[in-house]
């Protein structure tokens, strides 16, 4: 079987792109899920670009699956989408994680969203884990990390933040 090859970039590739992404949105059946998956997998051969963009379609693919048999509020789909994002790329990650959705720098009410605050728990995570570092620490850090690690330690917040109380 002759695999259509995929270019990140080519006009091609984005048109192909748009057709899976709203394939991936609707798919309601493990069937339509293993078609699609199927399909992605052994009709096409891709670049390096390429490639993550079908493996993130087909996350897309099971999220909808899911979505569709179970029933989720936008709330869950949220809660859903950190549960892949931690697991998948952050799952050592102690003290926390952040996502900004720019778009909102369009509208005068999001403005505290892009403050340099963390919240207090994230803080206490991060003074504990800035702690267990420095005990673990072997020498070697780099000395300009191990003083970063200290100040942390002894209560300076790093890169201008300031605490915010969690509510």
């Amino acid at each position: 079987m002759d695999r259509k090859f995929l270019s990140e970039g080519s006009q091609e590739f984005s048109a192909i792109r748009e057709e899976w992404i709203k394939r991936a949105k609707s798919i309601s059946s493990i069937e339509e899920f293993n078609d699609f998956f199927n399909h992605l997998v052994n009709d096409y051969s891709f670049d390096y670009g390429t490639m993550c963009y079908v493996v993130g379609e087909l996350a897309v693919a099971a999220a909808s699956l899911g979505a569709h048999t179970l029933g989720i509020t936008g709330f869950q789909a949220s809660c859903a989408m950190w549960e892949f994002i931690e697991t998948w790329n952050f799952p050592y990650n102690k003290t926390g994680l952040k996502l900004f959705d720019f778009d909102e720098m369009l509208y005068p009410q999001y403005e505290y969203r892009f403050d340099k605050t963390i919240s207090s728990g994230v803080w206490r995570r991060l003074r504990a884990e800035a702690a267990e570092k420095l005990k673990e620490d072997n020498g070697f850090a780099h000395p300009d990390v191990v003083k970063h690690w200290e100040r942390i330690v002894n209560g300076e917040v790093p890169f201008g933040y300031k605490i915010k109380d969690d509510h």
